[in-house]
Parts: structure tokens; C-alpha cells; sequence
């Protein structure tokens, strides 16, 4: 079934990473990093289908040449090096059909933003039977020429150098149209969200052209009218634990725990903005039983002049009392109704704080884990260069 993926995420030095280390894995090919002397080998490293480096125009540059350029270029310890896109490929199509729709996209990148794409088919992951046993509700697919089960996310990785190249390769100015925080103060739509739903015609044109029903959306759920509650994604280091263990990892947990947070917090507002419409609803009500003494009181008006005095005055006092009984009801209504919006917005406000202090310490969290990652990192690749050269999968 196709799903729609398309996530934009920077490759920075900030993080411990190179952009000739993510060029070699993306690849699967051995580059040495001519600025740290750094030699990362994925030539052992499987699943990779396709890989082409592309430059404005259609023209193309040594892979370890190119990124070992952008090395040098970029001075600064915390420079972003490449902007990457990830996408996944609709399982529909052949492998031919994928290929050519992924470097398609690719050129198009390239010639839009005026940088180099390096692109990367990659196959899905092997669902052994082991990995079954031990979590038999994952989801997995057959491969119909070959036997292999997989788990189907068939995808593509594209590098977009963070700086302007021409034709000929020559390396230019920062490209800010990839840049997230200058589309902000620019008032622009990001690189990610021009791309989402750019991605999402290209793949089902594909499928279009060639015979299948199937589409994608790259709309939210909530954009979409779907009151689903939306994936979330686990990443590499959670699944290879739930795959080990066949136990949820600790980010599985969270994230459960987090959406029945969630929706008890929908549930909770759900019912005081019913209650807010029930109050208004009151003041509907009372305000037409004001407008029914308003016309009662004028018909009494109108046979008053009708009557003789002693019937007047009698019929206009019982009138003045009634009026002045609603009166003091209507007032007492508002009074109590007035109390309970407040209460209903002090208990709205208690919500919403509650809601930004979660927020709060889910950034906090997110920023913890990031440093723990960036921290891992660093101990790696210091301990790749104090090793020397070696592989990984």
C-alpha cells in the first residue's frame, strides 16, 4: 500500500556529523574525509539499489570529490552541510518505475534550488523469522520474484549540498531558500512544506501513469477531517531494540503515554466548550422570555387605554409586578451564568498551562536526547579515528 513520507532534516558538524560520512553510508561506498582524515568504508553495507549524484543542469561530479569540496567550504565548527530529504517510494510500482521516479524528483531539486542532488535508493529491511516470533503483528511483505520478507518501507535519501552549485561544480553562496529559520523571518513557506505536497503529485502521477489505483496525500489528518490519531516515527535505535527484545521500547511507551495524555486533554475540553455552549444556549432562552414580557407589557399598555381607570390601574399593577418578577429572574440567571463562564475559563486556563508545561518538558527532553546522541556520536567517531579505518552495516 502506498504511504506518503516526506521528512527535510539538516546534516550539520553541531551534530558530530560530516557530510562525506552521510554521502559513504547513503551509498554505500568508502570516502575518505580529507579534513579529519576520517575513512568511512560502507562497501559491505547492503539494500543499497541506485545511487547518482546530480548537478544543476544533469550534469554530474566524483561523489568523494564533491562532498570533500563541501567539507572544505564550509569554515565554520557548526556548519550545516547538507539539507537531506527522505522519501518514501510507493511499493506499487517496479523497481525500474521507483528508480526513475526518485532521481527524477532529484534533478528537479537540484534545478529548482540551484544546488547538488545526491540521491540513494535503499531497499526495505529483511523481517526474519526471528524478528516474527517475536513481534508477529509487524507488518511485512513477500517479495513475489524472490521470497524475501520485508517490511516494505522501499525509500530514497536525497542530499542537497546546504550552498548554491553551478553547472560545472563550482561552489557558490549558502542556499537560504533551504534554510527553515530564514523562510521564517522571510515570511516565506519553507523548503519542507513547498516539497510535501510537491512530492505527493509527482508519486501519484507515477501511479497514475502507470495503472494503479492507489494515492497518497501528503495532507494531516486533521487537514484531511480524519480524527485518527496520527504515527509517530520510532527511528532507527527504537526498532532495532523492539527488534532484539521483541519488547515496545521506551519511546513506543512514551509516545503511547503521550497520546492517551492527549486525549484525555480533548476529552476534558471537549466537555467544558459543551458546557459553554449550553450556557449560551441559556442566554438564548432568557433573552426570549425577556422579549415575551416586553409584549406582554405592551398589550397590558394597549387595553389600559381601552379600560376604565379602576380596571387600569389594577390590570397595570399586576402587569408592573410580573414584569418586575421577570426582571429580577433574568437578573439572577445572568448572575449565575456569568459565574459559571468564569469558571468555565478558569478551569480552560488551568488546562492550557497544564498543557504548555507538558510541552515544556517534552522539549526539555527532546533537547536531552539530542545531547546524549550528539554526546554518542562523538565518542564513535573518536574512536573510529583512534582505530583506524573500518566498516559498518
Amino acid at each position: 500500500m502506498a504511504i506518503y513520507h516526506l521528512s527535510a532534516k539538516p546534516i550539520s558538524r553541531a551534530q558530530g556529523r560530516s557530510a562525506t560520512g552521510a554521502a559513504a553510508y547513503r551509498a554505500g561506498v568508502e570516502i575518505t574525509d580529507e579534513r579529519t582524515g576520517l575513512v568511512h568504508d560502507y562497501t559491505r553495507k547492503g539494500g543499497v539499489l541506485h545511487s547518482e549524484l546530480i548537478l544543476p543542469g544533469g550534469g554530474t561530479a566524483d561523489r568523494a570529490e564533491f562532498w570533500n569540496g563541501i567539507e572544505a567550504h564550509h569554515k565554520r565548527g557548526d556548519a550545516v552541510l547538507v539539507r537531506e530529504v527522505e522519501i518514501s517510494l510507493p511499493t506499487e510500482l517496479t523497481a525500474e518505475q521507483r528508480q526513475a521516479l526518485a532521481v527524477g524528483y532529484a534533478r528537479e531539486l537540484a534545478d529548482r534550488y540551484g544546488v547538488a542532488a545526491d540521491v540513494a535508493l535503499h531497499a526495505p529491511r529483511t523481517v526474519t523469522d526471528r524478528e516474527l516470533e517475536k513481534n508477529p503483528d509487524q507488518y511485512h511483505e513477500t517479495d513475489p520474484e524472490t521470497g524475501r520478507r520485508h517490511n516494505g518501507n522501499w525509500h530514497a535519501h536525497i542530499m542537497l549540498s546546504a550552498c548554491h552549485v553551478q553547472p560545472d561544480g563550482t561552489l557558490g553562496k549558502k542556499a537560504v531558500e533551504l534554510d527553515p529559520i530564514h523562510c521564517q523571518r522571510a515570511k516565506i513557506e519553507n523548503m519542507a512544506d513547498r516539497e510535501r505536497a510537491r512530492w505527493g503529485e509527482l508519486a501519484n502521477a507515477a501511479l497514475e501513469r502507470h495503472g494503479h489505483e492507489a494515492r497518497i496525500d501528503h495532507r494531516s489528518h486533521a487537514e484531511r477531517g480524519i480524527e485518527a490519531e496520527p504515527s509517530q516515527h520510532l527511528g532507527p535505535q527504537a526498532h532495532g531494540y523492539e527488534r532484539r527484545t521483541g519488547q515496545p521500547s521506551a519511546k513506543r511507551i512514551q509516545q503511547e503515554q503521550d497520546a492517551a495524555e492527549r486525549l484525555a486533554r480533548a476529552k476534558a475540553l471537549g466537555e467544558l466548550e459543551r458546557q459553554g455552549k449550553a450556557l449560551d444556549r441559556g442566554i438564548i432562552d432568557l433573552s426570549g422570555d425577556m422579549r415575551a414580557a416586553l409584549r406582554e407589557r405592551d398589550q397590558l399598555q394597549a387595553e389600559r387605554d381601552r379600560q376604565p381607570a379602576p380596571e387600569v390601574k389594577q390590570a397595570a399593577a399586576a402587569g408592573v409586578a410580573d414584569f418586575r418578577a421577570m426582571f429580577e429572574a433574568q437578573k439572577l440567571a445572568e448572575l449565575g451564568k456569568q459565574q459559571a463562564r468564569e469558571a468555565f475559563e478558569r478551569q480552560k486556563q488551568a488546562q492550557e498551562k497544564q498543557m504548555a508545561e507538558r510541552a515544556a518538558r517534552e522539549e526539555q527532553a527532546r533537547q536531552l536526547a539530542e545531547k546524549m546522541e550528539r554526546q554518542r556520536q562523538e565518542r564513535e567517531a573518536r574512536k573510529q579515528e583512534r582505530d583506524g579505518p573500518g566498516w559498518s552495516r
